[in-house]
């Protein structure tokens, strides 16, 4: 049977059984598609070929019976943390955030409070014993939602090309690429760069309000990429080559920004994947909590 035809037999999530093949060490991700390890192999894993639909994993149906996979809990529930698993290139803030932008939870003075809506997914509200901070925890099956894994992989740049599967068999772990990347923001920014666009959706998930392409207080026409009103504050974003052309533009705005004393923050390209550590350090800088 398909790995996917496997997790309705033990009852489980589709995606938390491939994240747990993957931790036994049965598969590994290779070029875009799941392939088999020697481990999986011995286990009976092999490979069925198909002319429209390509190659896939197979199972036999012992493997259902195995001790390791039968020790996986089918009612456990999961936290934003704990799906950072499935979603290793997110930090578990951005996941809350994400949660709440499609209206399943709230942030307040008290922490991350459950909404009508997300308790309608199996969302229950929970409090720390330590800290007495709100926080929400969700049924397994919530990575399987088709949203939420849609959501949370564009936001982690999980979106890339994957062979045709059979039905009922997605790569739950690979997506769709477009021949060129697609830089719209979550809020409708038509963005220059893929590191625009990730910066434009972390301000818009840290509900900030954000101006795209705005002209400095100065006499000269010289744009930022992002203004934030709150607190005044430029950012702009130095990807990894400049073009020659652009160089002598850019110094230009960082010696305005140091004329007339004007706030700024500067993202640059190897910041791609801290931006929670990057922005939040610098905004708050400047007083503004995240």
């Amino acid at each position: 049977m398909s790995t996917t035809a496997l997790a309705k037999k033990l009852n489980i999530p589709a995606q938390q059984l491939f994240a747990t093949l993957k931790d036994y060490g049965w598969i590994e991700r290779f070029n875009d598609v799941w392939a088999l390890t020697p481990k999986g192999e011995f286990e009976g894993g092999a490979y069925r070929d198909s002319k429209r639909y390509g190659r896939y994993i197979v199972w036999p149906p012992t493997v259902e019976k195995h001790q390791l996979l039968a020790a996986i809990e089918s009612n456990q529930r999961i936290t934003a943390a704990a799906m950072r698993r499935y979603y290793p290139r997110l930090h578990p803030r951005q996941i809350n955030r994400a949660l709440a932008e499609l209206g399943l939870q709230q942030h307040s003075i008290l922490g991350w409070e459950l909404t009508s809506f997300g308790r309608t997914l199996g969302g229950q509200q929970e409090e720390s014993e330590s800290s007495g901070a709100f926080y929400v925890t969700w049924p397994h099956e919530i990575i399987d939602h088709p949203v939420i894994h849609r959501e949370l992989s564009k936001q982690s740049d999980q979106i890339h090309r994957q062979p045709a599967a059979l039905p009922g068999e997605p790569d739950l772990f690979g997506n769709e690429e477009s021949p060129a990347p697609s830089c719209v923001g979550i809020d409708g920014h038509i963005l220059h760069s893929t590191l625009q666009m990730r910066v434009c959706d972390w301000l818009y998930l840290a509900q900030l309000s954000h101006a795209f392409q705005r002209a400095l207080p100065v006499e000269e026409l010289v744009l930022a990429d992002f203004y934030l009103p709150m607190g005044n504050i430029y950012i702009d974003c130095w990807e990894a080559d400049v073009p020659a052309s652009q160089l002598s533009s850019r110094l230009l705005k960082r010696e305005l920004y140091r004329q007339f004393d004007l706030r700024h923050i500067e993202i640059n390209a190897g910041d791609v994947e801290r931006l929670d550590e990057v922005l939040g350090r610098g905004l708050l800088g400047f007083g503004i909590r995240c």
